[in-house]
This record gives C-alpha cells, structure tokens and sequence, in this order.
C-alpha cells in the first residue's frame, strides 16, 4: 500500500438530537440541505478539493441513509484502488462489543485502518457542518510552524463564544489553553473541530488515553493531556462562512443564507464545488400561473403555485393555487391545491393535502419539546402526511400519517405535535 502524506477521518455517527424529527430516521449527516445536497457532501468535497484523496467515514446512528448516499465515493472522485472513501462501522474487538463511545475513542477503534496507509498526518473532521475549506493550505500552515497538532478556529461575535469551545492563544497564535463553553470567555476563537496531527503523537496519545478513558474525545480528553504535555499546538485562523447547522433554527437559517441577493455562502462558483450524488432528473416545469421569487427549486420538480424565499428538493410538487413561503421541502414532497406553508421544513417523501393552512397563529414554544422547537418553525417528519382542510399553527411537529380526526375541529394550535411513528430504536420527534 502507497504511503500517504494525509489522510482523513471524518467523525459521521452522531445522532444530532437538537434537530429533532429530522434526524429521528438518518444520521445528521446525512440530512438534505440546500434542495440537491446532504450536509456531509461539504466535508467530502473540501476532502477532493484539497487533494485529499484517502478519507474514512465513521458511521454509527442510523446510518442507512448515510451509507447509501456516500456508495464508493463516485461523486467526490473517491472510488479508488488505493484509498478513496470507506464506511467504517463500529465492528468488535472484545467478545461483548460496543459502540463508539467518544470522538478520539472512535478513532482510536480504527487504528489499523490508519496504519494500513501509514500517514505522517491525520485530518479529523467533523460530518456535520456547512462550509469551504482547503485543508492543504491548512497542512502547509501545519508544517511552516512546525506543529504538533493544528485546530481550525474561527472568530466569532463576542457574545456567541460562550456557546462553543473557546481557544486562547499568544500572539503568534500558539495554543496555551482551551475554555468549553465558558461564562466569561477570554477569546472569541472558537474550536471548529478541524484537526491535524503529527500521526505518531497522535496513536501513542489515543493508546495513552483510551487506558484512562473509556469513553475518549478530542476536546475533553485528548488535546488537553498534548497541551499539558507542551505539544506545540497552533490555532489555524479561518476566515470564511461556517456553520454549526446542529438546531432547527440554524438550519434553516443556513439554507435561508442560500437565497440572498448576495448569498454569503456561494454554492455557484466554478472553483471548489461541492459534489453530490443524485440521479438524472427531468428539468424544472413552472406552470402558466406559477411563480418563483428568491428560492432554489431542484430539477425534477414541479411548480404550478407560488414559491417565495424558499428551497425545493428534487422531485417537489407545489400545486396549482398553492403558497410556499419561507420554507425548506425536501425531495419528493407534494402540496396540494390551495395550501398556504410559511416558515417551515418539510422532510422527504411528505404529502400535504388540499387547503391547508401551516404556520399560523402565534409562537407559543412547543409543549413536549421546548428547547427543540421554539423559533416559530413548523417541522414534519420524513413520510408523513396531513388531510385536506387543517391548519396547523407555529413550533408544531408533524410525525406519520395523520387523519383528519387527529385534528381537533381541524386544527392543530401553536406549539402542539401530532407524532404517531417512532423510528427503529424506538426514539420520538
């Protein structure tokens, strides 16, 4: 086997729970985004983008989705004889048997994955964030300062860094200390979760800690113990867009970014594009009475209504007298005749009947949870649907095939859910 420079692990097995429904049935990387993309496409075109070609997938919540979207990497140029991309599940080492149980830990269970190519650098990368980098420019950075390892860090308004992992350094952007979520942060540099390492340090330094720790991760375990130890350790800044997509607030906030007249984060430019695997789709019909204003709307769909500020998925019907506002609808979604949708996201395969009214009313928090669904979107759940005539109010959850006695007097107020499916492991929206 050739030996590498670098290669990449790319963290993909996390449940991504504060985004509710929509990760009730995938992994959270491998939920759509932006009409035609997964947001796990980012992290692997940055991996193509910057030459390189050796990434390893760790996979664990609901990966079904996840490992069918990636196959053998076609789209991103990563099915390949000596390297490219491969899935690795959590397998058994012990006669018991368990799961990856942190983020260093699930690197520290592929040792041998890494060592099959023996790199002198490791890239870990989270799968679950929506940006561009060029991760040779961040190698280059890595070896001019002679580092032990090197994290991504971006600046942030002053009162947002509380809300990450803070990193403090000395003017030449050395690392003498990190702060997780602190009150009163010194930095407003955040952890992006980007790493390199020297390949040595960083096996014995897993060897080191998985005696320790059973559950090992980066942030709480692994950098502290090289930072106490004196490793050199240097902030890589990031200038760019970034985002943490991990709430149904920033989320849809990320995708909204995509329709601005000056869109902050460009999907369109020739350089550094961002691959994905889809089928060939029928081009886009508008119909005689449609109208489309500020939005995305994926090929194969169909719209005979209106579509304003919104992003469609492929294969979308938007029927004739129909109103799509503000809102996010995956692939293979259907709304009826008439229907009025503002402020929300619909997951795939939805079917919304004639005459319906979602989004309406005011913004009372949602009663089963709160912290989830409190910014006035209105969520559906992949494969569910809603009868003709209801209206269904703000911070409402949607989940499975309802019917019309579901709805009390044909509503649904503000902050109520309606959830009649669990997914395989038994977890609801």
């Amino acid at each position: 086997m050739r030996k590498k420079e670098m290669i990449a692990m790319l963290l993909a097995g996390g449940q991504g729970s504060r985004l509710g429904v929509l990760t009730s049935s995938k992994a959270k990387p491998a939920v759509p985004f932006g009409g035609k993309y997964r947001i796990i496409d980012f992290a692997l075109s940055n991996c193509v983008n910057s030459g390189v070609d050796t990434v390893g997938v760790l996979t664990q919540y609901q990966p079904l989705q996840l490992n069918q979207h990636i196959g053998i990497g076609t789209p991103w140029d990563l099915d390949r004889r000596n390297g490219g991309v491969t899935v690795l599940a959590p397998h058994m080492k012990t006669e018991s048997g368990d799961w990856y149980s942190g983020t260093a830990d699930a690197i520290y269970r592929n040792l041998d994955y890494i060592d099959k190519y023996n790199p002198e650098y490791v890239l870990i990368l989270g799968g679950d964030h929506i940006y561009k980098m060029d991760y040779s420019r961040m190698l280059e950075y890595h070896k001019q300062n002679k580092c032990d390892v090197s994290i991504a860090a971006l600046s942030v308004p002053w009162e947002e860094a509380g809300r990450f992992g803070v990193i403090n350094i000395h003017d030449d952007n050395r690392i003498y200390e990190f702060e997780e979520k602190p009150e009163n942060p010194k930095s407003n540099f955040i952890n992006m979760g980007i790493y390199i390492f020297r390949w040595d340090l960083l096996r014995d330094a897993l060897e080191r800690d998985n005696k320790v720790h059973s559950d090992s991760d980066f942030g709480k375990h692994v950098l502290p113990l090289l930072l106490s130890e004196g490793k050199r350790m240097f902030a890589y800044p990031f200038t760019g867009y970034w985002k943490d997509v991990g709430t149904i607030d920033s989320f849809w906030m990320a995708n909204m970014d995509l329709i601005q007249t000056v869109p902050e984060f460009n999907l369109y430019e020739n350089f550094d594009k961002i691959y994905t695997g889809s089928d060939h789709q029928p081009p886009l019909y508008t119909g005689p009475n449609s109208e489309v204003r500020a939005s995305i709307v994926s090929e194969g769909s169909e719209v005979l209504g209106k579509v304003y500020n919104s992003i469609l998925g492929p294969d979308v019907i938007v029927e004739d007298g129909a109103v799509v506002k503000d809102s996010i609808l995956m692939e293979r979604c259907y709304v009826g005749r008439n229907t009025r949708i503002e402020r929300c996201i619909i997951d795939s395969e939805c079917t919304i009947g004639d005459d319906v009214v979602i989004g309406t009313g005011d913004n009372t928090v949602n009663v089963h949870r709160p912290k989830i669904y409190d910014t006035g979107i209105t969520v559906m759940g992949e494969n569910s649907s809603i009868p003709d005539k209801v209206e269904i109010g703000k911070n409402c959850v949607i989940f499975g095939k309802t019917e019309p006695e579901d709805y009390q007097d044909g509503k649904l107020a503000s902050g109520e859910s309606i959830v009649k499916k669990v997914n395989a492991n038994g977890v609801r929206a």
